[in-house]
């Protein structure tokens, strides 16, 4: 919820304050200017303005998204952070661009980095969900591996046959 709120505060912030097509750097910070600004344009494809003009299948896509993000969270072992960070993280970064696309008809976009292209707080929740989620089974794998290597050092006797002798 937490990033749905942050994500669409700064969009309206955006959207009242700089005009469509402009841009905002603190005065203090204009050597910056080719580097980062906040700049307010809009986006009808996928994050970081791929596909453009397919706004009716990524509102389409965001609901099925939506829909199994909550069908499988509650599966989710709470043991496993990684997943339910990722999941929590892609869910409102969906969550926010969807409302953009269901009350403007388009995403709200804003910081500029670079030449990379423009995104918002959506975009980059999702992203770094998606870096979490890697991250976690990266992790997990590490951590299978080393218990199977370490299992496997051992002799394969039960307790059992090593008290009867």
């Amino acid at each position: 919820m937490a990033i749905v709120i942050l994500d669409q505060w700064t969009k309206e912030l955006v959207r009242t304050h700089i005009p469509l097509s402009g841009s905002w750097l603190p005065e203090s910070l204009a050597w910056l200017s080719p580097y980062a600004r906040i700049v307010h344009w809009y986006n009808t494809g996928a994050a970081f303005g791929m596909f453009k003009q397919g706004s009716m299948v990524f509102t389409v896509l965001a609901f099925v998204v939506i829909g199994l993000i909550l069908y499988y969270y509650p599966q989710v072992e709470k043991a496993d952070w990684s997943l339910r960070i990722a999941m929590s993280m892609q869910l409102g970064g969906a969550t926010g661009n969807l409302i953009d696309r269901l009350t403007i008809g388009h995403v709200t976009d804003f910081i500029s980095i670079g030449k990379f292209p423009v995104f918002n707080v959506a975009d980059a929740s999702i992203t770094v969900g998606a870096v979490v989620l890697f991250l976690g089974v990266w992790m997990m794998e590490r951590a299978e591996k080393k218990q199977q290597s370490t299992g496997q050092d051992q002799p394969n006797e039960s307790p059992k046959e090593a008290t009867s002798e």
